[in-house]
C-alpha cells in the first residue's frame, strides 16, 4: 500500500521545526529516520496532512563527550552510536544495546531521538535511558527544557512531550569506578521485537559492596520501565551475598496485566523477564567484580 497524500516540509533549523509544529498542530508529524513511522503510513495505520522531515537539521546530530556525561544529538543514527569510541568507553550499556535493535535496515537508518520519542515498550534505547538516568533535552516555541528519563515515558507510545515540542538530544551520565553493564533479551526470531528484555547497571565500592544498581525492563509492559529491586539488592550489601534469582524475582514481582497472546502467556512472559534479569545481573556482576 501507499500512504495518503501529505504536504512535505524540510526545515533547516530546530526552531523552524517547532514553529511548524505549533502552526500545524495535530495535522503534522515529525520524521527522523522513519523506521517506525513509514510502515505505519504505508499501511495507513497513521494519517497526517503534513510531514516535517528533520534530516536537514544538522544541529541535531553528533556526539559530545565530557568527563561526566555523553550528549548525543537526536538525529544521530544507530550506526553512529554503535561506532562511537566515546560511547563504547563511557556508556557501554548503550553500545551493547545498539546491535540488538531491529534488523540491518532499522539499525542503518534509525535515530536515537526517534527511538526515544517513539517510546516503544519493547525497544532497547528507552530501557537504557531509564536504567542510566538519562536526561532528555527538548525544544518548543516556549524554549528549551530537560526531562529526566524517569518522567519522560508516560504510557504506551506516550511521552511528556508537548504537541509542539521535539527531542533535541539525550545526555547520559558517565558511571565511574568498578562498574558492570549488561543487556539481555528474548525474541522468537532475530530482528523481532523482544518479548522480554532487561538492562542492568551496577557499581561496587572498594569492598565489593553494592554502591548503586539499576534494572530496566522492556518487552513486558506497554511502556519501558525501571524495575524495583531494592530489597533484593540493597545499597551496601556485599555483591556475593546477592542471588541473581532474587533480583530477577524482585524485578518482575510488581508487573501487572502482562500481555497473553500467541507468543506466550502472561506467566511465561514473567518467567522469561525474570530469566533475562538474572542473566544480565550475572554478566554485570562479573564485569564489575574487583579482583
Amino acid at each position: 500500500m501507499t500512504p495518503p497524500a501529505f504536504e512535505y516540509h524540510a526545515p533547516a533549523t530546530a526552531e523552524d521545526a517547532v514553529a511548524l509544529l505549533a502552526d500545524l498542530g495535530d495535522a503534522a508529524k515529525l520524521i527522523g529516520g522513519g523506521q517506525s513511522l513509514v510502515p505505519m503510513l504505508a499501511l495507513r495505520l497513521a494519517v497526517f496532512d503534513h510531514l516535517i522531515d528533520l534530516r536537514h537539521v544538522s544541529e541535531l546530530r553528533g556526539i559530545t563527550a565530557s568527563t561526566d556525561s555523553v550528549r548525543i544529538g537526536a538525529l544521530t543514527t544507530h550506526p553512529e552510536v554503535g561506532a562511537s569510541e566515546e560511547v563504547r568507553r563511557a556508556i557501554p550499556l548503550l553500545a551493547q544495546a545498539t546491535p540488538l535493535i531491529g534488523d540491518l535496515q532499522i539499525r542503518t537508518l534509525g535515530t536515537i531521538g526517534g527511538a526515544i520519542a517513539h517510546a516503544d515498550g519493547a525497544a532497547e534505547y528507552p530501557a537504557v535511558a531509564l536504567t542510566l538516568d538519562a536526561q532528555i533535552e527538548t525544544l518548543s516555541p516556549r524554549g528549551r527544557r530537560t526531562i529526566p528519563a524517569s518522567e519522560f515515558f508516560t504510557g504506551m507510545w506516550a511521552t511528556d512531550l508537548d504537541i509542539d515540542e521535539i527531542v533535541t538530544a539525550i545526555t547520559f551520565p558517565v558511571w565511574h569506578g568498578h562498574c558492570g553493564f549488561a543487556i539481555e533479551e528474548f525474541s522468537r526470531r532475530s530482528g523481532d521485537f523482544a518479548m522480554a528484555g532487561a538492562t542492568v547497571a551496577l557499581r561496587l565500592d572498594e569492598n565489593s559492596r553494592i554502591d548503586h544498581c539499576a534494572v530496566g525492563l522492556f518487552g513486558l509492559t506497554p511502556q519501558p520501565m525501571r524495575a524495583q529491586v531494592l530489597q533484593a539488592a540493597p545499597t551496601g550489601r556485599p555483591i556475593h551475598a546477592v542471588a541473581a534469582e532474587a533480583v530477577g524475582a524482585a524485578a518482575t514481582a510488581g508487573l501487572h496485566s502482562l500481555p497473553s497472546d500467541v507468543n506466550g502467556s502472561a506467566a511465561y512472559r514473567r518467567r522469561m523477564g525474570a530469566e533475562m534479569v538474572e542473566r544480565a545481573w550475572r554478566r554485570a556482576v562479573q564485569e564489575a567484580s574487583i579482583d
